[in-house]
């Protein structure tokens, strides 16, 4: 019954709020078109837009009591420094006019439907309330069949048990009233296919900036490793060699020294190959993702369960992420949620690729840290997503999904 009363609610408020659109719309459209030739026009235009969106905005919430949550608002925020710019922009947006359209078309819809659903339901609930006022109002001369039921005790009671038998219908026709004027507020306030586009066109920009970040941090971290790595080992190892052949021409002995130059060419090559490791795995390219993801798991100190098609394959920067994923999770999941088991998972569908990864730990992980924020950033660069669920005492759940394009 709720819900019938938020559609009973839903349609009576409409009265009111169809007058006061309609009287706005009326009263802004005369100021706006009287004062659009003076210098007045468009700080008037925009505060009549403040206004107009305030009342969209309302409807929009009160559609919400049927559909179970407000409509989105579909208004791009405006950026221009000057009135003129301004002005452009906000009647430049389609959201702007569909305002105006549904404050205007808002006052017959909703006086129909207020009038009918407040009908609909007064006539059934004065039924089943027969017998509380029908002996205050006889009636001798009604025609039959309400003769009856108006003035006498069984006709008043059979009155109530018509008004039940009539309240399923009842209710039905107030949600469906109430449903068929939402759909009509939504195909007018939601967001359109305009302010889709431009929120995907800065969502866009957005991930094309933090990729840009992303991959000049990931170079400044190769340069530092090279640098403080196998250039340091690479020089030691010069610099042995150097002492070396001084002693060799000296007489003395340089064993030692080519000895411990080899060892340190050895840590330098090592130091490359953990480097080239953490650009992109070889055992990728060579043997696909499962077989990269089976190398983490069998040196990984937890106990882990790997599931998929070991013979699938998929684009080399889909692998790449999900490698990086699994194995930043896997580390995550051993050094800080103190997990002793993982379950990694890869599954495909007709439009995305699922990677999966749930660990028995302590749960608690900080999705906006800065080790997953930079995993996030890898996902989203090939316009996937990134999910981490992990309430206090576990299981950690991080799911990246990767559209089958990429």
């Amino acid at each position: 019954m709720k819900t019938t009363g938020r559609a009973l609610g839903y349609l009576a408020s409409g009265i009111p709020a169809g007058m006061m659109g309609l009287l706005w719309t009326m009263a802004a459209s005369l100021a706006v078109g009287l004062l659009a030739l003076t210098h007045l026009g468009g700080p008037v235009f925009l505060g009549v837009a403040w206004v107009t969106r305030r009342l969209a905005t309302a409807e929009r919430r009160r559609a919400g009591w049927v559909l179970g949550q407000p409509i989105a608002s579909p208004y791009i925020p405006v950026a221009a420094d000057t009135i003129r710019r301004r002005v452009a922009e906000v009647a430049g947006q389609p959201a702007t006019w569909r305002d105006v359209l549904w404050l205007v078309v808002l006052f017959p819809i909703g006086l129909a439907g207020g009038l009918a659903g407040m009908m609909i339901a007064a006539v059934d609930l004065g039924t089943i309330a027969a017998p509380a006022w029908a002996w205050a109002v006889p009636n001798p001369h009604a025609p039959f069949p309400m003769k009856p039921l108006l003035t006498t005790t069984p006709g008043r009671f059979g009155l109530t048990l018509i008004g039940l038998a009539l309240l399923p219908l009842t209710v039905w026709l107030l949600r469906t009233l109430a449903r068929a004027q939402t759909t009509a507020a939504r195909a007018l306030l939601a967001p359109g296919l305009h302010t889709h586009l431009a929120q995907e066109n800065a969502r866009l920009a957005q991930t094309r900036a933090r990729v840009v970040d992303a991959q000049a941090a990931e170079l400044r971290r190769i340069e530092r490793d090279l640098h403080d790595g196998a250039q340091a080992r690479i020089v030691a190892a010069g610099m042995t060699l150097a002492l070396a052949a001084r002693k060799l021409r000296t007489g003395a002995t340089a064993e030692p020294d080519v000895e411990l130059a080899r060892r340190q060419l050895d840590e330098a090559l090592a130091e490359l190959r953990r480097l080239v490791r953490g650009i992109h795995p070889p055992i990728l390219t060579d043997r696909g993702l499962y077989a990269a993801l089976a190398a983490l798991a069998a040196d990984s100190p937890l106990r882990v369960e790997l599931r998929g098609d070991p013979q699938a394959r998929y684009s080399p920067a889909v692998e790449s992420a999900a490698y990086f994923v699994v194995a930043e999770g896997l580390t995550n999941a051993g050094k800080h949620a103190e997990a002793a088991t993982c379950v990694i998972e890869l599954t495909q569908t007709v439009t995305t690729i699922v990677v999966t990864l749930t660990d028995d730990g302590r749960g608690g992980a900080d999705p906006s840290g800065a080790g997953l924020d930079g995993l996030r950033r890898r996902v989203e660069a090939l316009d996937g997503t990134l999910t981490i669920t992990s309430p206090p005492g576990g299981p950690t759940v991080m799911r990246a999904e990767f559209p089958c394009a990429s």
